[in-house]
């Protein structure tokens, strides 16, 4: 298994520096989408700001707590985005024919598929993020078991993400469409950028256990400020599970619908 983890490690390496080289060879593209990225989020922090200002509290959580749950979002969809970038590049391998390329090789076409090189850009906007969320979350004097809880409980929402992108992936080999399904994904997941409290049912039910962006976003940041209980923890974990299980086995299935090239 750790032989098997370390061959699959290289090779996202490999792939990964190969991204990068490419990116890098496009300063100008780097810088723009870099500005791009960086005053979207500062404009909607400050939406949340001047939004918090009039109203003082949202839904119950004061200042930190909302901009709490707006920076894990963030973290987050960033971490989801550097790891999946290939899912974005996915659509013409279908309809060119060259996923039949992908499937003849001697390691997993999913791996490939999702994580054939992570993101340049969203490297260099993590670790400022990263600090950021560490330092609003000091400000919430949270507990050692909240720390853990959080950290646990947000692999489990990156476990969620992903299930999230296999999914996509797996629609993209059915319908021939991708671009549009990872749009809709993405605007569903911003209804994450507050906590899903704030939402009159049965839209909260919706977002927390049918579509489970507040189990992948909400959750996490509940639990470093302890107000989420032992049954929501539980939940969370067997969504993420039964998430990443039923992802895997639509993916099987989309195989069987793929129409090679040669065909």
């Amino acid at each position: 298994m750790v032989r098997i983890l370390k061959r699959y490690f290289k090779i996202w390496w490999m792939l990964t520096r190969n991204s990068f080289s490419v990116v890098l060879g496009q300063k100008l593209a780097l810088l723009f989408f870099l500005v791009g990225k960086v005053l979207r989020f500062v404009f909607f922090l400050g939406f949340l700001y001047f939004l918090l200002v009039g109203a003082k509290n949202l839904a119950g959580y004061n200042a930190h707590q909302a901009v709490f749950f707006f920076l894990v979002f963030n973290l987050l969809d960033i971490l989801a985005q550097f790891f999946f970038r290939e899912a974005f590049r996915f659509r013409p391998k279908i309809v060119t024919g060259d996923f039949d390329l992908t499937l003849i090789k001697p390691i997993s076409p999913l791996f490939l598929s999702l994580m054939g090189g992570a993101d340049m850009v969203d490297l260099i906007t993590i670790p400022p993020l990263i600090i950021a969320t560490w330092y609003i979350a000091s400000l919430l004097h949270p507990t050692f078991i909240g720390v853990i809880l959080f950290i646990l409980l947000l692999l489990n929402g990156l476990l969620i993400a992903t299930a999230f992108y296999i999914i996509v992936l797996s629609l993209g080999i059915i319908t021939l469409e991708i671009d549009h399904t990872i749009m809709i994904y993405r605007d569903l997941t911003s209804f994450g950028r507050f906590p899903v409290d704030i939402y009159k049912q049965p839209l909260q039910g919706v977002l927390t256990y049918l579509i489970p962006v507040g189990i992948m976003v909400t959750f996490p940041a509940k639990a470093l400020m302890g107000i989420i209980g032992a049954g929501g923890i539980i939940i969370s974990f067997l969504v993420g599970i039964a998430a990443i299980l039923i992802s895997l086995k639509f993916w099987n299935f989309a195989l069987t619908k793929y129409t090679s090239a040669s065909s």
